[in-house]
């Protein structure tokens, strides 16, 4: 299989084309920039990858990057996909967007998030959410990859929300990510004197995963009306804590909780749900989800903990699912299982 990848010098980027690498259903790997007029070395453009990279980054172009490849990946940010994804949905030609710009059905939905204009509404009428726990591609042609802190708190709030165990206005998600998952573009918030040491809640009920969180829980259980949702920057380089907290409906026993996670994901390969609460070491480097919970039977109140490696399970190796679903693939093929010691 030849694969396109649009977006490489991105932390979403270079970890994509690393597990790519990997696969071994992929035979060639062909990078794009989307604003390069001139073919780039890869050595040049992402010197981590040191300078045995002898890749070259070709420019952007259409026609070309569908007659040379079967599937084109973009890892590119939020606002570029609308304006240029159209042709390859007119032709049917497969794409797996890692940007939030075709996760939301709605237009004016997406603009207000996102503050950037929205694709066509029939463009993202076509597009298939792609939370890979909960469905497959199918003959879908455009996935839109989900966001990092929306997979870590779906997959932990999926359970309780399907099987209406808890109070519907009660849920409240206090997640932290390392800060890889606030990119490459420097900015004061993440220099390490000021990371280092330190905690930083940032855009308080204001995060643009926000509503595809709520695009995914209402289609569940339109009885949810909203989620109380909050971020902090933690200083360690990758990995989201997603904490959520609920209370539970009358009658509903911690025996009850624990089956709904082990039912909900006892076919799931990358979903582990385990009797302790987890911790970031030890998703860090795989494409693991680790649930854990806590039920607390004075207040009602059940506490379940998400991890997950978000440049991984939060970003390419979830395409990489989504890859293997759309080509009839082997479901943990090309993915990693092994944590980064220590």
């Amino acid at each position: 299989m030849k694969t396109a990848l649009v977006g490489v010098t991105g932390y979403g980027g270079m970890v994509l084309y690393q597990l790519l690498q990997q696969h071994p259903a992929v035979t060639e790997i062909n990078l794009y920039g989307h604003s390069q007029t001139t073919d780039q070395p890869l050595s040049e453009a992402v010197p981590m990858f040191g300078i045995s990279a002898t890749a070259m980054i070709h420019p952007y172009d259409v026609a070309t990057i569908m007659a040379a490849n079967d599937v084109v990946f973009f890892a590119t940010s939020a606002g570029v996909t609308s304006q240029v994804a159209a042709p390859f949905i007119a032709a049917g030609f497969p794409v797996i967007d890692l940007s939030g710009d075709y996760r939301l059905k709605q237009p004016a939905t997406y603009e207000k998030w996102y503050h950037k204009p929205a694709a066509p509404q029939a463009a993202l009428d076509a597009a298939y959410y792609g939370l890979a726990e909960f469905g497959q591609v199918g003959s879908a042609k455009y996935v839109a990859n989900p966001g990092c802190y929306a997979t870590a708190t779906l997959l932990g709030l999926a359970p309780l929300a399907q099987n209406d165990l808890i109070q519907p206005d009660s849920i409240v998600v206090d997640a932290k990510s390392g800060t890889s998952g606030a990119g490459k573009k420097l900015a004061t918030s993440t220099h390490f004197s000021q990371t280092n040491e330190n905690l930083q809640l940032y855009k308080v009920d204001q995060h643009q995963h926000i509503p595809e969180i709520m695009q995914q829980l209402q289609a569940w259980n339109p009885e949810i009306p909203a989620i109380e949702f909050t971020t902090t920057l933690i200083p360690v380089t990758r990995g989201i804590m997603s904490t959520i907290y609920a209370k539970v409906k009358p009658g509903t026993t911690a025996e009850q909780l624990v089956a709904a996670f082990e039912t909900t994901y006892q076919h799931a390969d990358f979903v582990r749900f385990g009797a302790t609460l987890p911790m970031l070491k030890q998703v860090q480097g795989t494409n693991f989800c680790d649930l854990g919970l806590q039920y607390n039977p004075v207040t009602h109140n059940v506490t379940v903990v998400s991890v997950i490696d978000n440049l991984i399970k939060g970003a390419g190796g979830q395409a990489i699912q989504n890859l293997n679903q759309m080509f009839g693939l082997d479901a943990a093929a090309g993915l990693p299982t092994h944590v980064i010691m220590p």
